[in-house]
């Protein structure tokens, strides 16, 4: 295994799924990217946030100020594991959809993405929220579902 991707949006759930794709990577010595998906911030409210901010930091007041944030989270939780080799990827729109192009991009040997969203026990238990059941039908390699829930 050379490559793992993980997807996270920063909640606990995803944070699971983060440290399992880490420990895995780090087991294997292979490269852990980890994606975010963002839905941008309307450009009125970044103007209205960087005219707000002191001016030494105005500048870095941007659409993909959160995503950027949750995605630093995640690669120091990953070091923390001993993931040497990491990169990130933020990517507008469905979740979904990011992670699929990223893996596609970086001929990925492995997606990791947590469970969340399951549904409850009984008839609809195997059931899995849109994200998890997107990827694990179109990704373009195996997909390792976390039970995060």
């Amino acid at each position: 295994m050379k490559s793992v991707i993980v997807g996270t949006d920063g909640s606990e759930t995803a944070n699971q799924a983060v440290r399992a794709a880490a420990t895995l990577a780090a087991a294997n010595g292979a490269r852990l990217t980890i994606v975010s998906a963002f839905v941008p911030v309307p450009r009125s409210r970044v103007r209205a946030e960087a005219r707000q901010a002191p001016s030494d930091v105005a500048f870095s007041v941007n659409p993909r100020e959160d995503v950027e944030d949750t995605l630093k989270q995640a690669v120091a939780a990953a070091k923390r594991v001993g993931v040497e080799n990491v990169r990130t990827a933020s990517r507008e729109g469905d979740p979904a959809d990011a992670i699929i192009s990223v893996a596609e991009e970086l001929h990925a040997d492995l997606v990791v993405i947590g469970n969340r969203g399951m549904s409850d026990p009984g008839a609809k238990r195997f059931l899995l929220s849109s994200v998890p059941d997107k990827i694990s039908h179109h990704a373009p390699c195996s997909v390792l579902i976390v039970r995060t829930t």
